[in-house]
């Protein structure tokens, strides 16, 4: 797995069909459409996060009222986040390190540009762990596997303890995401994302309808429409704020890189508000998926946690459709398929911060910058993906690889970034320059644009800065 040393010995089909750039940094490349520029940006934000960790928090706060605050902070505080990324990258056309080197050069400001860079292959490295375990779990759903009378918890753990079935996956899923970033912006991420996202969607409308279905399935929705305002505590908020910022994958630079790859008439604003529609319509109708069909079967909890995916619901796709086996196979494949869809849309994203900036800072051409991303993840991923068998001893800070990768980049790398991206952009820019980019040289009108501009300036700095604060508390 960690032999890597010649990809196009061992995939050369990866490599020769991806001969779409230059050594050129010049040849940046465009998204070619605006519809482009909002499927890439939003498949970016939208990730497992929205699966499998939205419904997970909604579980554990109280339902209906947990998303209604959450809401409130996606606007709040993560959707400025997001147009300072669209501002420093459209404002720059240069990946997150060269877009501080440009913006600001000399300046100490590129510190959190190689903190992107950093955090993109982190992430990446114990992400594509997870990614991995989607994709087994995909194939036997589909092979008929995850069937009735099992335990799905010994089997879950068998699995990710074994010491080489993980890695296969874990290979595979890395081998895709670098295929896709290695086709380049225009054909490789924009075209892959105009086709996963809908397909994307389309699964969690059937699903849906699927779920709402299923016998108990309105006491699923009472958990998720009636809102109890007395289960709002301090501790529900700020989870939402949390998730508010984590779901939209902010505070790396990966949309700050995709903003680079933006063409001058592209409105950063309506963009940014329809990723976050999307982003957090894909999330709700999550729980619209996954709440119905755990209440439907007798003893599940809408609070499991993160075994929710590879523990509870396999039990739960099996007994909501025991008179109907073929439905159940059916609905388990789709599940998975779109849990993967979600995996691949986040990494090719994180992929991408660390290839633009080694294509264009070390002159190599895309397809071997993407090589080199790739090679670290392969690494770095297996040591995550041996944390949980044969290197659970090893241990770093009284943490394993995996832990310690999604340690430094929540708690530090993500918050930090997000504070002094938003910092960056409203205390150091020119504020001409700043409305000239929300504004596109002020040929569009955006309508309460100085209320936009104190939601950069103040109230997310602050925000991201609690949630920092919050999360190294606990």
């Amino acid at each position: 797995m960690q032999n890597y040393e010649s990809f196009c010995t061992f995939a050369p089909f990866f490599v020769n069909n991806c001969k779409v750039e230059s050594n050129n940094p010049t040849n940046r490349g465009n998204f070619g459409t605006r519809l482009g520029v909002i499927l890439a940006s939003a498949g970016s934000a939208v990730g497992l996060g929205n699966i499998w960790r939205f419904p997970t928090e909604v579980g554990n706060n109280g339902g209906a009222a947990f998303i209604l605050v959450y809401l409130c902070f996606v606007f709040l505080l993560a959707m400025p986040v997001m147009l300072a990324e669209f501002v420093i990258g459209r404002g720059s056309k240069a990946n997150t390190v060269g877009a501080y080197r440009t913006l600001a050069p000399g300046k100490p400001w590129i510190v959190a540009g190689f903190m992107g860079v950093l955090g993109g292959i982190l992430v990446l490295s114990f992400y594509s762990v997870v990614a991995g375990w989607t994709l087994h779990y995909t194939v036997q759903s589909f092979a008929n596997r995850l069937t009735a009378g099992q335990d799905f918890g010994a089997v879950f753990q068998r699995f990710v303890s074994n010491p080489w079935k993980p890695l296969v996956y874990q290979l595979a899923f890395l081998l895709i995401t670098h295929y896709v970033v290695s086709r380049g912006v225009e054909r490789g991420i924009e075209r892959f994302s105009k086709v996963m996202m809908p397909v994307l969607l389309f699964i969690i409308v059937v699903l849906m309808c699927c779920s709402l279905t299923m016998p108990g399935a309105d006491e699923g929705l009472r958990f998720l429409l009636r809102p109890d305002f007395s289960k709002v505590t301090t501790g529900v908020v700020l989870s939402a704020m949390g998730q508010a910022f984590f779901s939209l994958s902010v505070g790396l630079g990966c949309l700050a890189t995709y903003a680079s790859y933006f063409k001058q008439d592209t409105p950063l604003v309506s963009s940014a508000l329809n990723v976050c529609i999307i982003d957090s319509a894909v999330a709700i109708l999550s729980g619209f998926i996954i709440f119905p069909a755990v209440f439907s079967v007798p003893g599940m909890s809408p609070d499991a946690g993160p075994g929710l995916v590879y523990i509870t619901l396999p039990h739960v796709f099996n007994e909501a459709f025991a008179g109907l086996p073929v439905l159940g196979y059916v609905f388990s494949g789709m599940f998975y398929v779109l849990l993967l869809l979600a995996a691949l849309t986040s990494t090719i994203s994180m992929h991408e911060i660390a290839t633009a900036f080694i294509h264009e800072n070390y002159r190599l051409s895309r397809q071997r910058a993407a090589v080199v991303v790739t090679l670290v993840c392969i690494v770095l991923g297996a040591a995550c993906s041996l944390s949980f068998g044969p290197w659970s001893e090893v241990k770093i800070w009284h943490r394993g690889f995996f832990d310690l990768f999604d340690f430094l980049t929540a708690k530090f790398l993500m918050p930090l970034g997000g504070i002094l991206i938003t910092m960056f952009v409203e205390w150091y820019l020119d504020r001409r320059f700043v409305v000239d980019q929300l504004t596109n040289g002020g040929r569009l009108r955006v309508p309460g644009l100085p209320i936009l501009l104190f939601l950069i300036r103040w109230v997310a700095p602050i925000g991201v800065g609690i949630v920092f604060l919050n999360e190294i508390a606990n």
